[in-house]
């Protein structure tokens, strides 16, 4: 519901979705294909950026790219099932995906929080978790 401090808040205007939408895509991408120079662009380059991925709590840019940087590249194939963008105005957004593994029973869940910066979309906040 809206109220008045947001009533002329733009939601999920097209042209803004469409933005956001394609910078998730590009980071799935780079996900599915172990792409670390685009991983690390698309994430906000900061110590106040948060990856709660499945079995780590990252904080800070640095951690996010050790991370990245020491893990296997075998398994990060998946399927995108659902993928729910809302927009804010015109700089922020919330994007949520399900996806599947093969192999694994369970639907794995993606949250992220982008913001535009003089840059282009960055990730200022992800949580990745799987399902029952």
């Amino acid at each position: 519901m809206e109220t008045p401090a947001n009533a002329a808040l733009a939601i999920n205007r097209p042209t803004v979705e469409a933005e956001v939408r394609a910078a998730v895509m590009r980071y799935e991408a780079a996900l599915t294909g172990n792409d670390l120079a685009v991983l690390d662009e698309l994430f906000w380059a900061s110590p106040h950026t948060v990856r709660y991925g499945a079995r780590e709590n990252l904080y800070g840019e640095a951690e996010i790219r050790a991370f990245r940087g020491s893990r296997s590249a075998k398994g990060l194939d998946r399927t995108v099932r659902r993928l729910e963008i809302t927009t804010f105005g015109d700089d922020v957004a919330v994007a949520n995906l399900e996806f599947r593994r093969e192999g694994e029973p369970r639907v794995g869940r993606q949250s992220q929080t982008w913001v535009r910066f003089a840059e282009g979309w960055r990730v200022v906040s992800a949580h990745v978790s799987l399902g029952p």
